[in-house]
């Protein structure tokens, strides 16, 4: 794993997905982004675009997709369902049955703090969304990134994962009490050692892998949360609009995806992976090590990341659960 300290990459927390994307080619290359019908994901499709890639977009509901892509040009919409295991299989048959390189896979698909739910598995709908159902679509896209011969992952992780490290003997909340936060924070940290464990499989086939919190953008991620707790929690101002102050984590979705699209395209992080990132740079190791019970504080600036999200054993052992809960070597 390469170091977990800034580089210094000149952007800020206020830059945009379009600045920190300006100059770099991508003409030739192509690109799947989960959820890049909305948020994130959709600026995300934009700065690809933008810069010359072709871009696939998976989804559930490929009309919605459809729809809310309108008048996007270039962009193409694929059925996947990320709770259907079938679903991601012939997803992925089908873009390796073209034959052509994987260069950029960008997981910002995601659910957020929603109440307990399970899939026809009986696996808890955070953990299974958020990380199996990536984990299922990067590991059989795996020949197409390594024919790209230079490809990157990103997956769509968050400062969340303060709320909870991954349980290993009770991921899916079969034997503890649920809850919204907690699973949600399970999940992003999950995101995280996936990235850590996927860079030291894979790099020496040319593929490098990035985690990243995007900052706190009100996007439709968040819609099930009480606007309430959101304005005592600093999300909100009295009349109930979002804040948008970057220096404080408060993001346009333009902001938020900057990151993830520095860290799917800068030839400044050439040589690097296995890391989290935030602010358009790579992110400081956080100096505590306990999962943060004080759910949706915000906190002012840079957080970094918990020692224990990019624990190298931790990282190895999500892998193998994840084989054997998908029973995918």
């Amino acid at each position: 794993m390469s170091t977990q300290q800034p580089i210094g990459s000149g952007f800020t927390a206020a830059s945009t997905a379009a600045e920190v994307i300006e100059g770099i080619d991508l003409t030739g290359k192509t690109a799947i982004v989960t959820g890049g019908y909305s948020g994130l994901g959709k600026e995300t499709v934009r700065a690809f675009l933008a810069a010359g890639a072709e871009v696939i977009v998976p989804a559930r509901d490929t009309a919605r997709a459809s729809r809310q892509l309108a008048g996007i040009e270039g962009v193409v919409v694929y059925e996947l369902d990320l709770l259907d295991p079938d679903s991601i299989d012939a997803f992925a048959d089908r873009f390796l049955a073209t034959g052509r390189p994987l260069h950029l896979l960008v997981n910002s698909a995601g659910i957020m703090a929603t109440p307990l739910r399970r899939d026809a598995r009986g696996f808890e709908s955070q953990f299974a969304t958020n990380h199996l159902g990536h984990f299922q679509l990067t590991t059989r896209l795996l020949p197409a990134l390594r024919q790209a011969g230079g490809a990157r992952v990103v997956a769509l992780s968050s400062r969340g994962h303060r709320y909870s490290a991954v349980d290993f003997e009770d991921p899916n909340f079969e034997h503890r009490e649920y809850g919204p936060y907690q699973a949600y924070g399970q999940s992003k940290t999950a995101n995280v050692l996936f990235v850590v464990e996927l860079d030291a499989r894979e790099r020496e086939n040319g593929i490098r892998a990035f985690a990243v919190h995007p900052g706190s953008i009100m996007t439709n991620l968040a819609g099930g949360t009480d606007r309430e707790v959101l304005r005592q929690g600093g999300f909100l101002d009295d009349d109930y609009a979002p804040i948008i102050d970057p220096s404080r984590g408060l993001k346009t979705p333009e902001q938020g995806a900057a990151t993830q699209v520095w860290c799917a395209t800068s030839p400044q992080l050439d040589g690097l992976g296995g890391l989290y990132c935030e602010d358009v740079d790579v992110a400081t190791l956080h100096t505590g090590d306990l999962p943060d019970t004080d759910v949706l504080a915000l906190t002012p600036g840079a957080f970094g990341v918990l020692p224990y999200a990019i624990d190298q054993d931790a990282a190895r052992r999500l892998w193998k659960l994840s084989e054997e809960i998908l029973h995918r070597p």
